[in-house]
């Protein structure tokens, strides 16, 4: 069995010495940097070279800035996407993201962690745990989601947050850990004044 696949089992694996591994994270590197360097003018290569980093992608998606990842192929992105600048995601494990899902800057979707004893650690080895974030989520500028979490469909995860455990569809969850809030509620659909206390996500598209 190879690292890249006890990585997907969940299992110890080899991230910094395996030969498969750095190759994989170094060919993903070298189109990252093309995709990260590209004019603005030259949004369609863009989209295309975006097109062929993911697993899977939806329609109409935007990326307003640069992102970061290790290999790209185990990211799923649903339609409607909208991600703003320097979206980090380490997807030694699976990273499923749903439809019509927005991030703000400055975010970390990450899958790895390290054994806790230092000699497994500085031997290289890590493991990594799926994320799962599901349709209609806002995620806050700032906000870091770890290991093993799901978030669930129409949640908001307000700016800062540190995402420790799942989050239960259609609430706002913040702080750090990050704890759920309040329920997201019909009167939210009707509400005509904002301000960044009544809503935690809020400031960041």
């Amino acid at each position: 069995m190879s690292e890249l696949d006890k990585a997907l089992r969940g299992e110890l694996y080899d991230a910094n010495y395996d030969a498969e591994v750095i190759a994989r994270r170094k060919e993903t590197k070298r189109l990252l940097h093309r995709i990260n360097t590209l004019s603005p003018d030259e949004e369609d290569e863009r989209r295309r070279l975006l097109g062929t980093l993911f697993g899977r992608i939806g329609a109409r998606f935007v990326f307003d800035g640069a992102i970061t990842c290790d290999y790209g192929s185990n990211i799923t992105i649903g339609d409607d996407f909208y991600a703003n600048s320097n979206l980090t995601i380490l997807d030694g494990a699976r990273v499923t993201i749903g439809d019509h899902v927005f991030i703000a800057p400055n975010v970390g979707l990450y899958t790895a962690g390290h054994p806790l004893d230092a000699g497994r650690r500085n031997a290289g080895l890590e493991y990594a745990l799926p994320i799962t974030i599901g349709h209609n989520v806002w995620i806050g500028g700032g906000v870091t989601v770890l290991p093993g979490v799901t978030i669930g469909d129409g949640a908001v995860i307000g700016a800062g947050a540190v995402v420790t455990r799942d989050v239960p569809p259609g609430v706002v969850a913040a702080g750090n850990p990050a704890r759920v809030i309040r329920a997201i509620t019909q009167a939210d659909a009707a509400r005509t004044e904002f301000s960044a206390a009544r809503l935690p996500g809020a400031g960041d598209r």
